[in-house]
């Protein structure tokens, strides 16, 4: 173990790479404060403030005053290999076909992406949108070399590698923001591959621009289609809120749209959504929740049986359930529990298991308020139904990142099993002090204790899953890909499925319900959430929906919240000056 550092994160934002980094230095012993890039003058009084040995750049949009780096060893978490340069690395990685990618740990200088090289990490590209590929194979490369970094530092004695663009084992380059112009899609010559690259090139930002319908939009949320068809361009099928374009050699589905206006008031949305009463006369594409995996198309549940064993994946865009979204999963989980299985996988997304309510489709409602109202009944009646299964086992395969929500809907099942690397935030108050439901305070007391979970929902910090099992909030975690959680999952659930073992589980978990609601009913608990909730939604106190307006419109920050810039907490300063 090396010794601690006291460590400045410098980010544009509190972003899932940075918390999973924050989340890795932290349990390593490392004191991190983290400060946002608000300006130059900020930095430089934080920096001042924290007396760092260390600052760290994990997602900098703009490069780190020279008054910090000339004095500070400044490490920058660059999305790119060796020798690449500028802030669209992941974008060209995409749009090339490159086969191999790679994150680069690197000391800040004069010049933007340039500075010697302190680690890096290679990783195999996978055909996927830029912001799968970054909360998975770029973080988990970024962990790896940023660590490599840190103990290199604190050896004292390791001498970073001089950037040479003229080593023949450097393949990267410099490159600029990448246009729009570069991704501009020709539905009258671009075939289906070509089209899937820009708009996955793009996703998460900057989107593509297109027109539809005769309006501007910016595309997000692609995936292929092998069976429809159509004249290029025109809009043949919707689903689930997403739209189906034909291309010169079948179709793409676009599950997302921004409005391009130039008042800048818009927001990304379902695509369906976004168009409004113009994709009224689009004809509806139904699928079928048993259509096998192999099968190219866009679907956000799906359900499958191995032997004893059913499992249903939900993969929702970003991890946020809207009340449709949570009304069809719950119609599929109540069809899981008609099966002749005796155990219920319930396998979220990718990238994330749950974020919550879907507060994008909030802020677009005619009444927000109401569509709170009716998002979180319909997240309780989903989190109800697993809670009160009483002929299957059910199993949280959390796959993914999970947040407020979204992680109290995987308490609701009986065993919670996570993936390795991934970051929960078991709390609502980041949202204007939202107080939320689900069903929490029954399910987090019940697994961590009271005094636990009040301090779990209040500090407001991210948790990795190591913690997450020390305070009993998970059973396990193992596996850091997707591909072997899934695998280990699989073997947890038929040992689960076994006679011996189901029958003694399942007469336990009954008991214990019958136990639980006899002491006090669930709808007591639910009674109580509401009823503070209906205040954050309809009461006197704004500051839910303000949250979730700066949120939705990504209203840049003005200040780092206190509980991430320790450096700015008055009995920080007192407790330093001591020491």
């Amino acid at each position: 173990m090396s010794r601690p550092l006291r460590i400045l994160f410098l980010s544009h934002s509190f972003n899932s790479l940075t918390q999973r980094l924050y989340v890795e230095l932290s349990e390593r012993g490392h004191e991190v404060s983290v400060e946002f890039d608000i300006n130059d003058a900020v930095t430089a009084d934080a920096v001042r403030l924290y007396r760092p040995d260390l600052v760290v750049a994990p997602y900098l949009r703009r490069a780190i005053p020279e008054e910090v780096w000339r004095q500070h060893v400044c490490l920058v978490v660059h999305p790119g290999i060796r020798g690449d340069r500028g802030p669209s690395a992941l974008d060209w990685a995409i749009i090339d076909g490159e086969a191999k990618w790679g994150v680069t740990v690197l000391q800040a200088n004069a010049q933007l992406d340039g500075g010697d090289i302190w680690a890096s990490a290679d990783f195999p590209m996978r055909s996927a949108r830029k912001s799968s590929l970054y909360r998975n194979e770029v973080t988990e490369a970024a962990a790896d070399a940023l660590l490599a970094a840190v103990e290199r530092f604190t050896s004292g004695s390791f001498v970073p590698q001089v950037l040479d663009d003229r080593d023949p084992a450097v393949h990267g380059r410099a490159r600029p923001l990448m246009p729009q112009a570069q991704r501009r899609i020709d539905w009258l010559n671009d075939d289906s591959a070509a089209i899937l690259r820009k708009i996955r090139s793009a996703d998460g930002a900057p989107g593509v621009e297109d027109e539809i319908l005769g309006q501007p939009y910016l595309l997000f949320d692609a995936c292929g289609e092998t069976e429809l068809g159509g004249r290029p361009g025109e809009i043949v099928a919707r689903r689930d809120g997403a739209i189906c374009r034909a291309t010169i050699d079948g179709a793409v589905w676009i599950g997302h749209l921004r409005r391009i206006d130039t008042h800048g008031k818009t927001f990304k949305l379902p695509a369906v959504t976004a168009l409004g009463p113009q994709a009224g006369s689009v004809p509806e594409s139904p699928l079928s929740l048993d259509t096998p995996e192999d099968v190219t198309t866009y679907r956000e549940i799906r359900y499958a049986e191995e032997g004893r064993v059913g499992y249903l994946y939900f993969d929702f865009y970003n991890g946020a359930m809207s009340t449709e979204q949570c009304t069809r999963l719950l119609y599929a989980y109540r069809h899981a529990c008609t099966r002749p299985t005796r155990v219920i996988v319930l396998l979220g997304g990718r990238d994330f298991w749950s974020n919550g309510i879907h507060l994008n489709i909030i802020e677009s409602a005619e009444s927000p308020a109401d569509e709170s109202w009716r998002n979180i009944n319909a997240m309780n009646d989903l989190a109800h139904a697993i809670i009160t299964t009483r002929t299957h086992l059910t199993v949280a395969g959390m796959r993914g990142n999970a947040g407020a929500g979204g992680v109290f809907l995987a308490l609701a099942a009986d065993r919670v099993c996570a993936r390795t690397g991934i970051i929960l935030n078991p709390h609502y108050k980041g949202m204007g002090n939202l107080f939320g439901s689900e069903y929490w305070t029954y399910l987090l007391p019940r697994r961590v204790g009271r005094e636990r979970a009040e301090t779990i929902t209040e500090n407001r910090l991210p948790l990795g899953v190591h913690a997450a099992k020390r305070l009993g909030l998970i059973d396990d975690h193992f596996a850091t890909t997707v591909e072997e959680f899934e695998l280990r999952v699989r073997m947890l659930a038929r040992d689960l499925a076994g006679d011996d073992a189901f029958r003694c589980a399942l007469a336990e978990k009954n008991r214990c319900r019958t136990r639980d609601e006899a002491e006090r009913p669930l709808q007591s608990y639910r009674d109580e959430e509401l009823e503070r909730l209906r205040m954050n939604f309809y009461g006197f106190d704004p500051s839910y929906h303000v949250a979730r307006y700066h949120f939705v419109h990504r209203i840049p920050h003005s200040w780092t919240p206190l509980h991430l810039a320790r450096h700015r907490r008055l009995e920080w300063n007192r407790e330093s000056a001591v020491r």
